[in-house]
């Protein structure tokens, strides 16, 4: 029997990742389980099969799936964030979101496995949306748009990582679907109301003791996680900005390939019980440091519940 390792096809992909899973895990497993079952069983199995697709592997948290066409991704893109905010049971700790990707590429066939560019670039577009949203690449706005009566907010031209080329990115709100068409025709996108994202990147060990390391990731875990809960201003996920960690990267570089207008870093120096923390946020549409401080503390004393909070403007 001739191997199908090598052929190749043109595909829609459609990668979706379930929000915050980690770190449910550690708080509730038996909460971040049952969210993992019925986003698999009851969500993604049965919608991947209605719209004509098939799911081509799970990651933990994740899948991929397999669609021959591109308005058919979409759709069931769409039908699957419905069916998570429906079951979403009002829990802001322990709710079920999920973010997905879709693009429309060339793939190479391995059995019952697909690889290349055409599932990666699904995959990066899906780690750079937020909860909730679809992102897709021009290739399948290029088919959609004129048979899918949704609402896309054109995102511009995204550089993503490992993706040699930019590529031009729509984002696409399930709650604006079924529009009118006269109303989606004078729709101008450019005038679309989009809040702020925020990229928290790994904080630097300064003291270059690899002890300090899991102090310095989880310091920077729980400012993620306490942000978070601002919902006025979406935070980067974690598994997104984490692929910097080691890395010197401008803050405008790291803003453009994650979809964020603002970059808090910062770094980590500890001498027995006590801290020098230094952060800043830059502004990365202009390169300025909006706001940079040091804090001199005691390990007992540094409490990140005033970032849960934040004051208006």
């Amino acid at each position: 029997m001739a191997s199908s390792i090598g052929r190749r096809r043109l595909a829609a992909i459609v990668a979706v990742d379930m929000v915050g899973y980690s770190r449910l895990m550690e708080s509730n497993e038996a909460t971040a389980l049952s969210h993992l079952k019925t986003l698999h069983e009851d969500v993604l199995q049965p919608r991947v099969a209605e719209f004509g697709g098939r799911i081509v592997k799970t990651m933990g948290d994740g899948a991929l799936a397999e669609f021959g066409s591109a308005v058919e991704a979409v759709q069931a893109a769409v039908a699957i964030q419905e069916d998570v905010a429906a079951a979403d049971d009002g829990a802001e700790e322990a709710c079920l979101r999920v973010r997905i990707g879709v693009n429309l590429g060339d793939v190479v066939v391995d059995g019952d496995d697909l690889y290349g560019d055409g599932i990666n670039v699904a995959a990066r577009l899906e780690s750079i949306a937020r909860p909730g949203e679809i992102l897709i690449a021009s290739a399948v706005y290029g088919v959609v748009r004129t048979a899918l009566n949704f609402d896309f907010v054109d995102r511009g031209p995204k550089n993503l990582k490992n993706i040699a080329e930019p590529v031009r990115i729509y984002a696409l709100d399930p709650a604006g679907v079924a529009r009118e068409p006269a109303a989606l025709e004078n729709h101008d996108t450019t005038q679309a109301s989009e809040r702020p994202a925020l990229a928290v990147l790994p904080f630097n060990n300064i003291g270059g003791d690899p002890e300090q390391e899991y102090f310095a990731d989880g310091l920077t875990e729980d400012i993620i996680t306490a942000l978070s809960h601002w919902r006025l201003i979406p935070v980067i996920a974690r598994n997104s900005t984490f692929t910097y960690k080691g890395q010197s990267v401008p803050a405008q570089r790291v803003a453009a390939e994650l979809g964020a207008r603002y970059v808090l870093e910062g770094s980590v120096r500890r001498a027995a019980q006590r801290l020098r923390i230094t952060v800043q946020l830059v502004d990365a549409g202009t390169g300025h440091h909006v706001w940079a401080e040091k804090f001199d503390r005691r390990i007992d004393e540094i409490d990140l519940r005033p970032f849960s909070h934040p004051r208006d403007g």
